[in-house]
């Protein structure tokens, strides 16, 4: 059983930056593909960002740019580092861990989500 925490949410001006983390605990970290999820109000949530772990990395394109997904394997933790920041990143962004056990058979887990506003 793996639990995530995010942190690191707040409010900046547009064009500012935050960094995003989720500490992991109670599984084997490495095993586990790692991404960002966001939710803005009244909208689905959507995926940001992907680090498996193979070592790839994916943006959806709105992001592509300014935002990096990284993970440290020896601290537990995966962080999101947000550049240049607009009022349409302002959502809360929640921690997911997938892992594969087969080619037929996967699971996910979540974080409880961090606050991201972006004010104009």
């Amino acid at each position: 059983q793996l639990q995530l925490v995010e942190s690191g949410g707040g409010v900046v001006q547009s064009g500012g930056s935050l960094r995003l983390s989720c500490a992991a605990s109670g599984s084997i970290f490495s095993w586990y593909d790692m991404g960002w999820y966001r939710q803005a109000p009244g909208k689905q949530r959507e995926l940001v960002a992907t680090f498996t772990s193979g070592g790839s990395t994916n943006y959806v394109d709105s992001v592509k740019g300014r935002f990096t997904i990284s993970r440290d394997n020896a601290k537990n933790t995966v962080y999101l580092q947000m550049n240049s920041l607009k009022p349409e990143d302002t959502a809360v962004y929640y921690c997911n861990a997938r892992i594969a056990g087969s080619a037929s058979w996967s699971r996910d887990y979540w974080g409880q989500g961090t606050q991201v506003t972006v004010s104009s």
